[in-house]
């Protein structure tokens, strides 16, 4: 399926995770549009990945970034501080997808200019659910802008 601009949506997922990652994944599989999913491990990954630096040279750029905020070499928080203040990259939608329900992390989350921030629920079939809602959210109801733009 494509999105109601007629193209075919590319998501993000920067998650250390590898059951996180499954599960995103077969969520993803199970809901109704269908993604481009790219995953990386890592923070350093990740920011490389939307620069399109070394081996991400290619890579295409993401309608939606699901961001975890615990990784490896460069946090979550680091890579949403570096996204937003690149112009390239600023405008490109940020769902912090975390454990922590902390208040500081989410208060700060929204601080460095998250658009929303989704505790990861325990329960596998909460987890699955709660992505796929939050795919139905961001395709279905939210207008995004072209990748023109």
């Amino acid at each position: 399926m494509v999105d109601t601009n007629g193209r075919r949506i590319t998501l993000l997922l920067i998650e250390d995770g590898e059951a996180d990652q499954q599960l995103v994944t077969r969520a993803l599989r199970r809901a109704k549009i269908k993604t481009n999913l790219h995953i990386v491990d890592n923070g350093e990954d990740g920011l490389a990945f939307l620069r399109g630096d070394g081996e991400h040279k290619d890579s295409p750029r993401p309608d939606l970034i699901l961001l975890d905020l615990n990784l490896p070499r460069i946090d979550g928080k680091q890579v949403l501080r570096e996204i937003r203040a690149d112009e390239k990259l600023k405008e490109i939608p940020v769902v912090m997808l975390t454990t922590s329900a902390e208040e500081r992390d989410i208060i700060e989350s929204y601080r460095l200019g998250v658009n929303a921030y989704i505790t990861k629920p325990v329960e596998v079939q909460d987890f699955m659910e709660s992505v796929q809602k939050l795919e139905e959210f961001w395709f279905d109801l939210v207008k995004l802008p072209s990748k023109e733009n």
